[in-house]
């Protein structure tokens, strides 16, 4: 069967949840995809767990790495070895209600100027049980390049979840970008771009379950400089100008996306806009790196 969509799934020491996160992919109501994961040098029961899936199932394959390449590498990895018009993200501790591929896939598919649809996002703890709903507030459907680009800087103008990259994505538009870059909020500056490349469309139903638990991310790593070594281990102990950082990104999928030249100058003006509301971090950042040299044994 040729694939319509692929679901990349990059682990590490996933064997707490990927067994539920691979049963809701594997029940849901649209069956014309391929699964692929890659795990990044897991020690726990990680391995058994995804062999044993793809032994059962001829959908999923199964890759591991020799040593943990961090989770950057690891997201785009995935992504590498898609080959399908559509594709999907998918942590290995989130779950997916039955009918989130079909009702994306059917969007996508009504709907050529989309990059991307995304459902509705519940959180969930580490029991499955309901925690709250969260409101992404990036359906921007049919908005022009300039008000799609306004209303996600005025929305984003400080980091907050990005649920909708756990939607599904036109791979050829994905390819166009950078993927996930090897620095804190990364897909932040990966959502911005989806942006300027088409329209993001929400689909108004509570499809998506994203885990909160004590191991996420963001609990594991509450440090900027501890998460970015998550992000690549390479990376572990250098500095990290994290606003100045993001202002060069957006800037850079400006540059990279071709518009008229007064789209060009609007989304500047709502750049410029950022900044101004993140000056009190761009200036921490300076005198971050002005420190440096004297901080970074202490730090």
């Amino acid at each position: 069967m040729k694939h319509r969509l692929t679901i990349g799934i990059p682990v590490f020491n996933g064997a707490q949840f990927i067994t539920e996160a691979l049963d809701s992919i594997l029940a849901q109501t649209f069956d014309n995809f391929a699964v692929v994961i890659s795990d990044n040098a897991s020690t726990d029961e990680t391995e058994s767990i995804c062999k044993a899936y793809a032994e059962r199932d001829h959908r999923i394959r199964y890759f591991r790495e020799a040593i943990n390449r961090g989770a950057a590498w690891n997201y785009n990895r995935v992504f590498e070895l898609a080959k399908t018009p559509y594709f999907k993200w998918a942590a290995h501790d989130d779950i997916c209600a039955p009918t989130f591929f079909e009702r994306c896939i059917e969007t996508l598919d009504q709907n050529p100027q989309a990059a991307l649809v995304y459902p509705r996002t519940t959180i969930i703890d580490k029991d499955s049980q309901f925690v709250r709903h969260y409101l992404d507030e990036l359906d921007f459907f049919d908005y022009s390049l300039c008000k799609r680009y306004r209303s996600y800087m005025r929305l984003y103008r400080k980091p907050r979840s990005c649920n909708p990259v756990f939607g599904l994505m036109r791979r050829d538009i994905l390819a166009q970008t950078p993927l996930i870059g090897s620095f804190v909020a990364s897909d932040m500056i990966l959502l911005a771009e989806l942006i300027l490349r088409g329209h993001i469309i929400e689909i108004p139903e509570y499809l998506f379950l994203r885990r909160d638990h004590d191991n996420v991310s963001i609990r594991a790593y509450p440090s900027y400089r501890d998460r970015i070594a998550w992000f690549d281990p390479n990376k572990k102990g250098r500095l990290q100008l994290s606003r100045w950082r993001w202002l060069y990104e957006y800037h850079q999928s400006l540059q990279s996306v071709s518009m008229s030249v007064l789209e060009r100058l609007c989304c500047h003006a709502y750049l410029a806009e950022w900044a101004a509301w993140n000056t009190p971090g761009l200036v921490k950042d300076t005198i971050r790196a002005i420190l440096w040299p004297l901080l970074k044994n202490r730090l």
